[in-house]
Parts: C-alpha cells; sequence; structure tokens
C-alpha cells in the first residue's frame, strides 16, 4: 500500500491516499465502523476562531446603523436587533459598543418624554470601512451569488427558509440586506415563497450544471488519475501537532478514503445512512458547505438546522468527531465551530476572499479602539450640544416612536438562531 505523505510547518500532516487499487470491497451491506478520535486541542485554529463573535456583532451593528437615513440610532432600536448579533444575553448592547471608540460613537438626545437617550453612529473610519465593503460587494456580486445559488443546490428541494440563510449569511458572504439588495435583481434565479410551515423561504429556480462541481471535484489534479477515474477522491487531511493516531484508526481512514466519493449535488438516494459511504457522502456535503463560506468556517449550530434540506440521518454532525483530521471543533467563545483545516496555513487563510481583508481590517480597528480606550485616550462624549448632533445625523432624533431609554428584552429575529435544537456534545 502506498502512502503520500505532506509534513506541515506546524507539526501535522496532510495526505491523501494512493488508490490505484480499491483496498476496500464497497458494498452498502457494509456497516458505520465504529472508531472514535479523541478531540485535541489546536491553539492555532482557535485563534482563528477568538474574536469572530465580537466582529460579526460589530460589523453588523455598522451595517445597521449606516442603514438608517440618519445615519445614527438610539439604543433601544439597536437592542431590538440583539437576537442577529450572537452575543450573550446578559451583555448590554451598549456596553457592547461602547468597547470600541474607534468604531462608534456615542452622543445623548432628549427622547419624546425629556429623557436623555444614548445613540450611536459609526467612526469616519468605520464609514469608509463600510463604503469599502459596499464596493467589494458590488464587484464580487456575481461571487456571493453563485456562493447562494450552490447553498441552495445542496438541498433536496432547492429551497431552504430565509432564517436558515440568515444564519448562514455573514459566512458565505451575503449583504446585511440581501433580501432587498440582491434577490430581487435575480428574479430569474430566485423566488420568495411560503414553506408549509407558514415561514418565508427562497427557492432557486433553474438548475446549472456548471455550478454543480463541488471543491473536491475541481481540485481533482491534485489526485490519483486512477482515483478520479474511479470517483474514488480522497479528502485532504491534516492533524494535530501530538495527536497520536492509532495503527487501527490510520487503517481504517485509509480504507475509508478510498470509498467511492458521491457528489454533493448528485442524487444520494440509493445510499444505506448507515454505511461509511453514505457517511463519506455527509462529509463531502460539509466538505462543500465549508467552501462556500468565505473564512472555511462555521458555527456548528448553523448547520444543525440543515438535515431535513439536506437529506441527512439523526446526529448527523457527528462527522465531525468522526474526521478530526478533515475539521476541526474549537470550542472558544463559548459555542463549537467547525474549521476546514485544509483551508489554513497555521492562523492563515491560503485563500482570501477580499471580503475577509475588509473585516480583517475591522477586526484591526477594532484593537486600536480597545487599547486607546484601556489607556484612557477615548472618553465619553456626554456634552456634545443637541446643534452638533443634528448637524451629522439630522433634524428628526426626536422620533416619538420611541419612549424608552432601557434596552429591550423582546428579539424579533430571535426565531432565527434555531430551528430545531442543535445537539452540541
Amino acid at each position: 500500500m502506498v502512502r503520500s505523505w505532506w509534513w506541515m510547518k506546524e507539526g501535522g500532516y496532510r495526505f491523501l491516499i494512493d488508490g490505484g487499487k480499491i483496498g476496500f470491497r464497497y458494498q452498502q451491506r457494509c456497516g458505520l465502523v465504529n472508531i472514535k478520535f479523541k478531540w485535541v486541542k489546536d491553539s492555532v485554529l482557535d485563534s482563528v476562531v477568538a474574536g469572530g463573535r465580537e466582529l460579526k456583532a460589530a460589523c453588523i451593528l455598522v451595517s445597521i446603523i449606516c442603514s438608517d437615513h440618519r445615519c445614527c440610532l438610539p439604543v433601544y432600536h439597536l437592542s431590538s436587533r440583539r437576537g442577529q448579533l450572537g452575543l450573550p444575553h446578559d451583555l448590554k448592547i451598549s456596553t457592547f459598543i461602547r468597547r470600541y471608540p474607534t468604531i462608534f460613537e456615542e452622543f445623548h438626545e432628549n427622547d419624546s418624554g425629556g429623557t436623555r437617550v444614548p445613540w450611536f453612529r459609526v467612526t469616519p473610519e468605520a464609514l469608509n470601512l463600510h463604503e469599502e465593503e459596499l464596493m467589494v460587494f458590488q464587484q464580487y456580486q456575481n461571487d456571493l451569488l453563485n456562493r447562494l445559488r450552490k447553498l441552495l443546490m445542496l438541498t433536496k428541494d432547492r429551497t431552504l427558509p430565509l432564517q436558515t440563510i440568515d444564519q448562514l449569511k455573514w459566512d458565505i458572504g451575503l449583504p446585511y440586506n440581501y433580501h432587498n439588495s440582491l434577490i430581487p435583481q435575480y428574479s430569474e434565479h430566485f423566488s420568495l415563497v411560503c414553506l408549509l410551515d407558514g415561514r418565508a423561504g427562497l427557492r432557486l429556480l433553474s438548475w446549472d450544471d456548471h455550478l454543480a462541481i463541488s471543491h473536491l471535484e475541481k481540485s481533482s489534479a491534485f489526485q490519483k488519475r486512477a482515483d478520479v477515474r474511479n470517483e474514488n477522491l480522497a479528502f485532504p487531511i491534516a492533524f494535530t501537532r501530538g495527536f497520536g493516531l492509532k495503527r487501527k484508526c490510520m487503517n481504517w481512514l485509509e480504507e475509508w478514503q478510498r470509498l467511492p466519493y458521491t457528489s454533493p449535488y448528485g442524487d444520494s438516494s440509493h445510499l444505506d445512512p448507515r454505511t461509511d459511504v453514505s457517511e463519506k457522502r455527509i462529509v463531502g456535503v460539509f466538505h462543500e458547505l465549508l467552501h462556500l463560506t468565505l473564512q472555511k468556517k462555521t458555527e456548528r449550530r448553523n448547520v444543525s438546522n440543515l438535515r431535513k434540506a439536506l437529506c441527512l440521518p439523526q446526529k448527523f454532525t457527528k462527522v465531525f468527531e468522526r474526521h478530526p483530521g478533515i475539521f476541526y471543533i474549537s470550542k472558544k467563545c463559548d459555542t463549537q465551530t467547525v474549521v476546514l483545516r485544509e483551508a489554513y496555513e497555521r492562523r492563515n487563510l491560503i485563500q482570501k476572499h477580499p471580503l475577509a481583508d475588509i473585516r480583517d481590517k475591522y477586526a484591526s480597528l477594532m484593537k486600536e479602539g480597545v487599547l486607546k480606550r484601556s489607556l484612557g485616550i477615548y472618553k465619553k462624549n456626554r456634552n456634545e450640544s443637541p446643534d452638533q448632533i443634528r448637524n451629522v445625523c439630522g433634524d428628526d432624533l426626536g422620533d416619538s416612536r420611541y419612549s424608552s431609554e432601557g434596552e429591550s428584552d423582546h428579539h424579533p429575529l430571535s426565531e432565527y438562531e434555531s430551528d430545531e435544537a442543535p445537539q452540541i456534545s
């Protein structure tokens, strides 16, 4: 048996099986092999995940504020959107915003009852980044459009609830208001529908064979010709330093890599879900899904709602634990984030999307604000005159629709958190 190994700088390794022969006699009656791998902490990939929740929340808040015609909003308006931010429930929006004075500016204005209320706008630096981001959205609109189309093509009926897409929109790079800015422009591709459970959904109207090619199939030039011809494509694999793979697990993994590869865009109804062949198809689905994301990672709970749409068996997310050489589960930020190992060279993305560059600039600006705030360089500006405020935000700050200074506990988008209870272990 021939193996090809690539030793990584961080001490892990990556390999593809040389499959001139199919050493495993693939039969549907072969069951799922009971192999368990231990979870080993990867501090390098943990650093990729660290700070991601705060970055996402800050970028969404910038989009919300900039989408208002006054370019500034009261705290209680922003609090009503906290269901989209993914922040801890015990963290006030105002507290979070004040951590980043290089992104947000605070001022106060009286509401209709005469109570002074905190308002927030973005800094000139953040506004410049937002405008740069809008330019990238425009320039790469076709790319983002195809990511959404491919996501829908992965599903059985080419349809997903909007709330499920909203959970993934940050990861795949869709604009904050894609419902209004992107979908209406492509009525030949998409249709808004009412699902059987009464929720709004998005349906892909046409299938595109040119898009129905997975990333693994596109990268088949790196695979052995015999494997490509026999459709026995193998996944790139890397392990954390000191993983200590046992010989039994190694033998199973080598055989598993030589199993037939079923395209995530192909028909899988003939596969027995209790077999390793079916499991390889599930791995292929999430391998492709993570490649659709900008930073090749997403929270585990974001995919827990896709079981029915993707025709997956119960406990399908167990493939993340069974294949730690393909996926890494980071437990940073009080959640579980699935990272595609092959996409990173240490903590750097191998192929970086321009939107990821914009997010890095936001992250740098946020770090700068935290540092300067800790040094006392930024002070809360509570004494700005109403005339100065109106020069920036317009003359209609005293909106009679708002009458409370406190942050609302009502989350109108809280149903976006989950379609079904996620299985996180």
